[in-house]
């Protein structure tokens, strides 16, 4: 969002959820259509939205 200089008030005039949108500041899980959404309002691919973090094994 800061690259694109994309407020997460402009988010909600767009139509994305501030529920989900905390929900992510949160770490909670998304489901790929969220991914899909965020990508689409932010014309950005998947890897600009999520990062895959291998868990910690112990």
């Amino acid at each position: 969002m800061r690259e694109k200089n994309i407020t997460s008030y402009a988010l909600f005039k767009k139509g994305f959820s501030k529920a989900t949108y905390y929900s992510i500041q949160k770490g909670n899980s998304i489901s790929t259509n969220t991914v899909n959404q965020l990508c689409s309002l932010l014309h950005c691919s998947v890897s600009d939205v999520i990062e895959y973090i291998e868990d910690d094994p112990s």
